[in-house]
């Protein structure tokens, strides 16, 4: 370090450098921070400094990690989990029933299932707020990046306190309006003569057609989209037939479901949250709630 005494390293500094590491560029630093681009930047540029090293090149599809950095990963991961550690210990022994709770939650849940639930729990815990992260990425529990997910697979984290909470069934759905201009198909060969959604980059449909014995490939869907809400939207829209969750079409008069045997699969359903949290009083309390809200949507 060129002789250059170093002084101590500010755990946010760190954290950025992290991000953008994680991330390769700013702009995806910032969306899994929830801090500005030229916040991240100056950070950045603050550890570079007080190193003496460069972290980052700049390339043309975003940030490319040096030697040093990539030798700074590892320490600055340990430093994470050991900054994680005081700050789950800490909140772990919190005994007001007030204060933030971070919620994960699948882009469709969080649009179309939570917002009633939460507005219950603010009536009754007013002092308790909630930051909904609506994603279908795998947050981060033992970093808090959450502090409660409901997900749609076991967490597997020895440290994870999960609970299963039920099944969502899945149903195969159209626009009313679509099938009274189209027709009702009556058997999986009819499939053939309409207008079918699916996923664009994601093979998740595909496979599970495939599967059960239809030859789907991705010509075979005439409009494709990896966002489930818009895709839910473009069913709604009558755009032709596509899936969703059984509970949210059969409540819409404006969705038919189309029942024609096949065997679809549910998606199991899950609380999960830090063993040092999950007796915290506003999190016991935002936990009870979920569950108690998500139980009539589950099978």
């Amino acid at each position: 370090m060129n002789g250059k005494t170093l002084s101590p390293v500010d755990w946010s500094l760190v954290r950025a450098f992290l991000a953008v590491a994680d991330t390769g560029s700013l702009s995806g630093a910032a969306r899994r921070t929830g801090v500005s681009q030229p916040t991240l930047g100056r950070q950045v540029r603050q550890l570079e400094a007080a190193l003496g090293q460069r972290l980052f090149d700049r390339q043309p599809r975003g940030l490319a990690p040096t030697d040093t950095a990539r030798a700074l990963i590892e320490p600055a991961r340990r430093m994470q989990a050991a900054m994680s550690e005081i700050e789950l210990t800490a909140a772990g022994r919190q005994t007001e029933l007030s204060g933030p709770v971070r919620i994960t939650a699948s882009d469709m849940v969080a649009l179309h299932v939570l917002p009633p639930i939460l507005a219950e729990l603010h009536t009754a815990e007013p002092g308790i707020t909630v930051d909904l992260v609506a994603s279908n990425a795998s947050e981060n529990l033992l970093f808090r990046e959450s502090d409660i997910a409901v997900r749609m697979y076991r967490p597997r984290q020895l440290d994870l306190v999960a609970r299963h909470l039920g099944d969502a069934e899945l149903g195969m759905f159209a626009a009313r309006r679509y099938l009274d201009r189209a027709g009702r198909p009556r058997s999986v060969a009819d499939l053939g003569q309409h207008s079918m959604i699916g996923y664009d980059r994601s093979e998740e449909i595909i496979r599970g057609m495939q599967a059960r014995g239809l030859a789907a490939t991705h010509d075979w869907f005439a409009l494709r989209c990896d966002s489930h809400p818009v895709y839910w939207a473009l069913v709604r829209a009558g755009c032709g037939i596509g899936f969703g969750q059984a509970t949210l079409g059969r409540a819409d008069p404006a969705i038919e479901e189309i029942d024609l045997g096949l065997d679809l699969p549910v998606l199991p359903v899950w609380l999960a949250t830090h063993r040092s949290l999950r007796q915290t009083p506003r999190i016991a309390r935002v936990w009870d709630a979920l569950a108690a809200g998500l139980a009539p949507w589950l099978s």
